[in-house]
């Protein structure tokens, strides 16, 4: 077997016979660099070449630390110890699977250069598997039919060596002694023809042939006299496949016949290749790099149809090697989730990054943020899922971004580390880039990780192809991210998580955003709960003056933990009262006089006719959504919280029942209440009422007419009818 690396420079003629039926380029320094990564079979020298990842390499051109290439091209010939010749062999046959399942999974990439030798058989044309599946597979086929093996043995050898009693009495002398007959020379069964035992010579001379000419290591625990030298030579030419096909009905078991074609296709294809010197076979990609990203971004990275048009692949030509949703880095409920962007570097080992990738992966996560906040003000597409600006503070969520990078650890081969580790780049590592160090929620504020990932392991994983496998891991590195990120943020931001004691929030930001802006966010679900991020290099909770002063006075309007660790829950008391959020929906309903706005807080119910016609209401998301209502009318304007579950659908005979006075209608929804509301956000809130009487018609007309009905309104909307001053008769002129 021969060896080769991706983009090392070779004399021309150190590696001529090496890569002949090869395009191969040469510099006018007679240097030959190859930018190709695979297994191609060289007809010249009847040799398997392999083509090895760069990343072999250290960043002074070295394999292993100490050979140059060009020392390893003849393995057999190298200085390189067993260890060392072992792992190549199990290094190239690891990439070769890995590019193999490449190519199945994009056929149309034109990156892949394939050829396999085609057979005929049977009239028709057949396209094998390469020579190299085929040594893979007869070398397998012995690992794991043991058993098999062990029982075709026992039944070759039984009943050899045994007397046959018939031959021996017709025609040996006997010599009569005691009056015993005793036979000097004895007449054995006859050994007859084993065609398993010929199957298994055959078999385990093609194994030997593997260990001895290409450095497969192969275990071979059998006492078979086997074919070896001129013999098998003309095994290879031909004979093979004669003495094969001479045989091949005398098999039944399945086992058998599995191990007959293996045989069988070795012979085929080694005597298709010798015959014809025309024939080429190869696996070649060109560009590793795209084969790199496309493993990391399988292993890592969500589809590209279950993300948002356009944030893959940008709008300004720009392609993201890896973006997925996962939960945030401050909450601790996995279905607040964020996005994660990440960049897959295929460098020799240790090359640094250039400023021109780190820089344009911070313009990656600015076009995400610019496209979500497009999605969430396109009305005629759905809401995405993720809201990376908040309304109530105007921060923006954290979007980790990293780069991973293919690592080796010198003298570690193993396949089996699968842990990220962070790169050591003499830096600091996450990096958070910003313009105020205060301001971690600021669009501007961006972070960014380095990683190393063990080559070997993720190669690996990529060509066993095993789904629950790559699942594991995916879910597991992701984790990992998230968690080493999350250290790094408290080690330089101290966070607050905190709950109004009863201030509206959107007054208080309004009036404090200058003091606010970029260091305070909604994370949670509970959007009534917000977190204070202060930047605090010192330690935890060791704050300037300035970040003192303004924890001070939020105390007073905020009760607030001071003791958090991202990921937990936040030790807050409850509420004093129930808080907005701006996506909460408030029922705006009307109350015809004093006696009917009696009944309903007497009841704690309040009922709308039922149906699509004018002055009715739908069952409609929005409306069953309500947490709050809001009724007004002669007597001014009065506030409730829902009871949750809160909506009933009642026939007229049952709002008689509750005392409800000359029902006409025959279906009413009724709405639960849970209490009226006097303190609290909602409650202080004062709105203009021709404000309001325009938003009213804008939803009615949307509802199916207002008419003084019942319209579930965003709470957003709602307070954009505040009033500017104290109103004393609401309402008068309904």
């Amino acid at each position: 077997m021969r060896i080769l690396v991706e983009e090392y420079q070779y004399e021309a003629t150190l590696v001529r016979d090496v890569l002949h039926g090869i395009d191969a380029l040469q510099n006018v320094e007679g240097l030959v660099s190859l930018s190709y990564v695979g297994y191609f079979y060289n007809t010249k020298l009847k040799d398997c070449v392999f083509i090895l990842p760069k990343v072999l390499m250290d960043e002074n051109g070295l394999v292993f630390s100490k050979y140059s290439p060009a020392e390893i091209i003849h393995m057999d010939k190298s200085r390189l110890t067993e260890e060392e010749r072992k792992f190549l062999y199990e290094f190239a046959v690891w990439i070769y699977r890995a590019v193999d399942v490449f190519q199945r999974s994009h056929k149309d990439s034109d990156i892949v250069y394939h050829r396999h030798i085609s057979q005929v058989g049977r009239g028709m044309r057949k396209r094998t598997n390469t020579l190299l599946d085929i040594l893979l597979s007869l070398i397998q086929w012995n690992k794991d039919n043991r058993s098999f093996i062990t029982f075709v043995l026992k039944n070759i050898h039984s009943g050899y060596n045994k007397i046959n009693w018939t031959q021996t009495i017709n025609h040996s002398p006997a010599i009569i002694q005691n009056g015993e007959a005793i036979y000097v020379k004895v007449v054995n069964k006859k050994r007859k023809v084993n065609f398993d035992e010929e199957l298994l010579i055959i078999y385990y001379s093609i194994l030997a042939y593997i260990s001895e000419t290409y450095g497969f290591h192969v275990d071979i625990q059998v006492g078979f006299p086997l074919i070896k030298g001129a013999k098998f030579e003309s095994y290879l030419s031909g004979r093979g496949v004669i003495r094969l096909r001479q045989i091949k009905y005398k098999y039944f078991s399945d086992k058998a016949l599995e191990l007959w074609n293996l045989c069988y296709a070795f012979f085929a294809h080694r005597t298709e290749i010798t015959t014809s010197a025309e024939l080429k076979e190869y696996l070649l990609v060109k560009n590793f790099y795209v084969v790199f990203e496309a493993i990391i971004d399988e292993l890592i990275g969500d589809s590209k149809d279950d993300l948002p048009a356009d944030f893959k692949e940008q709008k300004d030509g720009k392609l993201v090697d890896h973006l997925y949703t996962y939960p945030g880095l401050i909450e601790a409920d996995d279905e607040q989730r964020t996005y994660y962007i990440g960049d897959s570097k295929y460098y020799k080992l240790g090359a640094p990054l250039g400023d021109t990738s780190i820089y344009k992966q911070y313009t990656y996560a600015r076009n995400i943020v610019q496209y979500n906040i497009d999605l969430w003000l396109d009305d005629t597409k759905p809401n995405p899922d993720i809201r990376l600006r908040d309304d109530v503070t105007e921060g923006y969520n954290i979007i980790p971004n990293f780069f991973i990078s293919a690592a080796m650890k010198p003298g570690d081969y193993s396949y089996n580390h699968r842990e990220i580790e962070l790169t050591k780049t003499g830096k600091k590592n996450p990096e958070i880039k910003y313009q105020f160090k205060d301001r971690l929620f600021d669009r501007d504020t961006m972070l960014l990780s380095r990683y190393n990932v063990n080559f070997l392991f993720v190669i690996s994983l990529y060509a066993r192809n095993r789904q629950s496998e790559k699942a594991a891991w995916k879910e597991e590195v992701r984790f990992q991210f998230r968690e080493q990120i999350r250290k790094v943020l408290e080690h330089d931001y101290s966070f607050y998580p905190m709950r109004s004691k009863g201030v509206l929030l959107d007054e208080y930001m309004t009036k404090h955003f200058r003091q606010l802006n970029g260091k305070v966010f909604t994370p949670f679900q509970d959007k009534s709960i917000l977190t204070l991020a202060l930047y605090t290099p010192c330690g935890r909770y060791l704050l300037n003056t300035e970040q003192a002063e303004l924890l001070n006075m939020l105390k007073a309007d905020f009760d607030i933990d001071d003791n958090y660790t991202l990921g937990t829950e936040p030790k807050l008391p409850p509420a004093t009262d129930i808080q907005f959020n701006v996506d909460d929906y408030v029922l705006v309903g009307y109350y015809k006089d004093e006696e009917h706005l009696k009944w309903i807080i007497d009841n704690q119910i309040y009922n709308v006719r039922a149906g699509k016609d004018r002055g009715t209401v739908d069952l409609t998301p929005s409306v069953c959504a309500a947490r709050y209502m809001l009724l007004y009318g002669k007597k001014g304007m009065f506030k409730f919280s829902m009871k949750p579950n809160h909506v009933r659908v009642w026939s007229k005979t049952e709002i008689e029942k509750s005392g409800y006075v000359n029902p006409r209608h025959d279906f009413y929804l009724v709405f639960f209440i849970e209490k009226q509301l006097v303190d609290g956000d909602f409650a202080k809130t004062e709105f203009d009422k021709d404000k309001l009487k325009i938003l009213l018609n804008k939803y009615g007309k949307e509802n199916a007419g207002h008419d003084k009905g019942a319209v579930a309104i965003r709470f957003s909307d709602l307070l954009s009818c505040k009033a500017s001053f104290q109103i004393q008769d609401l309402f008068g002129s309904y």
